[in-house]
């Protein structure tokens, strides 16, 4: 039986683990208290954050929220990035700083209370981020708009090409 500080902080979980879009599981040990104060300022922009979790609390918070088979990832120093809206962003920056710092591992993660590895987390920040993504189905949308009144404007621009070069051979001044 849990004592009342550890249930709170269960109760915290499980309601960010089942809040977050996205859950990566990482080793952050040997990781100085600046780095790990600069990874979180790198987080707070995309609405993520970095929690340090003991094992047992995050695996009866993970079994709180409805998340099953956390236990393999659950050895070692734990902490956990949690991201509440775009997933990609905060995906690279974890791989970013891991990349960077050589110190810090991602184990795994959970993506909708489905369990996916660590190389899954590094797939998902080689994705373009969602902006990018609107940015091109905008553009997929905008295109037929474009030849549309590309091609409706057409023979207006060839009447006025006809017009310019009569004006020309009249010896007037081009309009």
């Amino acid at each position: 039986m849990p004592t009342d500080e550890k249930a709170v902080v269960i109760d915290e979980l499980a309601e960010q683990l089942s809040r977050a879009n996205l859950a990566i599981l990482t080793d952050y040990r040997g990781l100085s208290v600046t780095a790990l104060q600069n990874l979180r300022a790198s987080l707070r922009p995309h609405n993520a954050e970095f929690r340090i979790a003991k094992n047992t609390l995050t695996r009866i918070a993970a079994e709180k929220a409805g998340i099953d088979g956390l236990t393999p990832m659950l050895d070692g120093p734990l902490a956990l990035v949690l991201a509440y809206d775009d997933i990609v962003a905060p995906s690279k920056a974890i791989s970013d700083f891991a990349r960077t710092s050589r110190i810090l591992t991602v184990k795994g993660g959970v993506l909708d209370k489905a369990i996916i590895s660590a190389k899954s987390v590094e797939d998902l920040a080689t994705m373009p981020s969602r902006e990018e993504l609107l940015s091109k189905l905008l553009g997929l949308l905008n295109s037929p708009a474009q030849r549309f009144v590309s091609v409706i404007n057409q023979p207006n621009q060839g009447f006025v090409r006809v017009l310019n070069a009569y004006a020309e051979q009249k010896g007037g001044a081009a309009a």
